[in-house]
C-alpha cells in the first residue's frame, strides 16, 4: 500500500534523513521524493511511502509530527511512483496523440501535477461546458465559470457561488490556467486539499503554455 505525504519540514542537513528514520520506525520506506517548494528556512517535500497492507495511515502522520518543525500538508493512497520528468512525457503523449488529444491532456495532468481530476472548460454563446474530463472528475458540472477568460494561471476560491455543492462537500480546492484561447481553460480540482502553492500554479501555467502551443 502506498501513500503520497506532502511534508513541510526545516531546510537544513539532516532534516529528511530524521524524516526517513521516523517514518521507518512505523514500518514505512520512502520510495521516492519530489521537491515541491523551497522557502526561508523550510522545505516542502512530497514523499510517496510503501507500508505494509492494513497498516494505519494515521501511524504515518504521528511519525513525522512527532519531529520538531515538521508538519504533514496532506496524506491520501497514490499508486505509482513520482518521476521528475513527468511533464515532459505528458506533452510528448499529446503531441503524438492522433486524436482526441485534449482528453490525453486531461487524462495525464491529474498524475503529472498531483490532483484528483482535471478538465477543460469551454465558454460559448450557450455559457460554460466541459470539453473533457478525466476519470475522477465529478460528474456534476459547474453550470458557470465567472473567472473566465483567464490570463493566467490562478488559483481558484473553492467556496464561490458558481462552485457545484457537491464540489464544497469534498473541500476541493481548484485551480485553472488558460489552454491557449481565451475560451478554454484547464480546470484542476483536489478534493481534500491541499491548498495549492504558487511553486505549483507556476508548473500548471507552463504546462498548459506548452500543450496549447503543441495543439495550435
Amino acid at each position: 500500500m502506498s501513500y503520497l505525504l506532502r511534508v513541510q519540514l526545516p531546510d537544513r542537513p539532516g532534516s529528511l534523513g530524521s524524516l526517513a528514520v521516523a517514518l521507518g520506525s512505523v514500518g514505512a520506506d520512502i520510495l521516492s521524493l519530489d521537491v515541491v517548494e523551497r522557502g526561508a528556512g523550510y522545505a516542502v517535500d512530497d514523499l510517496v511511502v510503501d507500508v505494509a497492507h492494513g497498516s494505519l495511515p494515521d501511524t504515518l502522520l504521528t511519525a513525522a509530527e512527532q519531529l520538531a518543525g515538521v508538519r504533514v500538508d496532506s496524506i491520501r493512497p497514490y499508486t505509482g511512483i513520482l518521476d521528475t520528468h513527468r511533464e515532459l512525457e505528458l506533452i510528448d503523449q499529446v503531441a503524438t496523440a492522433t486524436d482526441d488529444r485534449l482528453q490525453v491532456l486531461v487524462d495525464g495532468a491529474p498524475r503529472v501535477l498531483r490532483v484528483g481530476w482535471a478538465t477543460v472548460i469551454g465558454i460559448g454563446s450557450r455559457g460554460t461546458y466541459r470539453v473533457v474530463g478525466s476519470s475522477g472528475a465529478p460528474e456534476t458540472h459547474a453550470g458557470e465559470a465567472p473567472w473566465m477568460p483567464l490570463t493566467k494561471p490562478t488559483v481558484l476560491d473553492g467556496e464561490d457561488d458558481w462552485v457545484p455543492a457537491v464540489w464544497k462537500d469534498m473541500n476541493t480546492t481548484l485551480a485553472a490556467a488558460p489552454l491557449g484561447h481565451s475560451d478554454q481553460a484547464l480546470l484542476l480540482g483536489r478534493p481534500g486539499g491541499p491548498e495549492f502553492r504558487p511553486s505549483e500554479i507556476a508548473r500548471l501555467g507552463y504546462l498548459a503554455g506548452i500543450v496549447a502551443t503543441v495543439l495550435s
